[in-house]
């Protein structure tokens, strides 16, 4: 019986299956589901970048399992020996593997981080391999401690393994190891973002530090966020509008114009996901605070209640984005309640409205901004049935109140 990926590889499943495929959720071992989503990663367009982002959030154990195993495919080890894919929680894995590509781990030494060449500089592999010994020399991270254990000399006490950057944020401790240096880059020229995020870091540090290295977990789940693409037509449906008095060939080539333009979509807001997932907290609150509308709109739903609080700091924030986070179900009760604390958007109606027709705003909350409601806006929530029987109640109770105000005047 042939192996799923042999399959996959032959084009010989359906697209439903393929989808499943670039989710992790197919019921095989999980050394054949890395194999498969590596595929997909490297040679899928549409299915590639679901893929990327669902390898980036693998059980760290399963995955260095297969990185540690002499027997993975090749693709597969170069695929998590590459530095745009590498968790540091598997990089000792890697190089203690000897099917890894020497040209892999070469590369990989000459182009690290500070935290990848001490994990190098301090494995056996460097010591086995001249080429890596010469690659990471190479690289402007080798401290003075790994030149001197590639040299088999001993190691002064006090010799650091690298020297620190005033401005870059600590790496994070763990499988992702991820810093906020990744989003820095991109908001250079910002001094007003800047002072800013440095202000929320620094007034938040001891919550921060507190979350520990909290990777980023979106409330109501990855899959809720993940951009599925929609099944193609098929020709019979095209057919079938064809036959409504439209040109059969126009008809059956606009569905497929929208699908093609879904995947894009789909694609960039995984490349999105891929990237939030792997920052630690630090470089989510910098991004939401410098970065774009999309992430924004994804980091809103992290659940660390930090990083998206600090979404509603944001300088680049508009109006609209925040009516439209007032409405979502799907985010932080923290959330809900922060946003009325900014003048800024408390005295923005649609803004309060969208709070209280929100089935997850909390009561007390609800209730306290009921009166700000016009008359045909109470009329609506008392018939409102996702929202607690006590606010529809009250809802029609101030309605009756505003269109006879005689009789309830007290």
């Amino acid at each position: 019986m042939a192996r799923m990926i042999d399959l996959i590889r032959k084009s010989g499943v359906s697209a439903t299956v393929m989808q499943a495929a670039a989710r992790g959720a197919l019921l095989i071992p999980a050394d054949e589901m890395i194999e498969i989503l590596v595929h997909l990663a490297n040679h899928n367009k549409i299915f590639g970048a679901q893929a990327r982002m669902r390898l980036a959030e693998w059980d760290l154990k399963s995955a260095v399992a297969v990185a540690s195993n002499p027997k993975s495919p090749e693709e597969v080890l170069r695929y998590m020996a590459a530095e745009e894919n590498l968790r540091p929680g598997l990089l000792p894995a890697l190089l203690e593997n000897p099917a890894v590509p020497e040209e892999s781990l070469a590369k990989l030494a000459r182009t690290g981080s500070r935290d990848v060449v001490k994990v190098i500089g301090e494995s056996a592999r460097l010591a086995q391999s001249a080429k890596i010994r010469q690659s990471l020399g190479d690289n402007p991270n080798c401290s003075e401690a790994v030149a001197i254990a590639m040299s088999d000399k001993p190691a002064p006490a006090n010799a650091p393994i690298a020297p620190e950057a005033p401005a870059a944020a600590p790496a994070a401790d763990g499988d992702e190891g991820s810093t906020s240096a990744q989003v820095e880059q991109a908001s250079v020229g910002d001094p007003e973002a800047d002072e800013q995020v440095a202000a929320f870091i620094a007034e938040h540090a001891s919550e921060i530090a507190a979350e520990g290295n909290k990777p980023f977990q979106p409330v109501g789940g990855m899959d809720t966020l993940e951009a599925v693409p929609a099944p193609e037509p098929s020709v019979p449906e095209a057919a079938v509008v064809a036959r409504a008095g439209q040109s059969g060939a126009a008809t059956a080539a606009q569905p497929h114009k929208a699908y093609h333009a879904r995947q894009q979509e789909g694609a960039k807001r995984d490349s999105t996901l891929q990237k939030i997932a792997k920052l630690d907290i630090k470089g989510r609150i910098q991004l939401a605070m410098k970065g774009s509308k999309e992430e924004r709109s994804i980091l809103i739903r992290d659940g660390t209640k930090l990083v998206a609080l600090a979404v509603l700091d944001s300088p680049k924030i508009t109006d609209g984005e925040v009516e439209g986070f007032a409405s979502q179900k799907n985010v932080l009760e923290a959330v809900l309640r922060g946003i009325p604390m900014k003048r800024r958007f408390a005295k923005h109606y649609p803004v309060i409205r969208n709070l209280v027709f929100n089935p997850r705003t909390p009561i007390d909350l609800s209730l306290g901004l009921m009166k700000n409601l016009l008359v045909n806006d109470l009329k609506n929530l008392s018939g409102n049935k996702e929202v607690s029987d006590t606010i529809r109640k009250l809802a029609l109770k101030m309605f009756k109140q505003k269109i006879e105000p005689g009789k309830h005047g007290g």
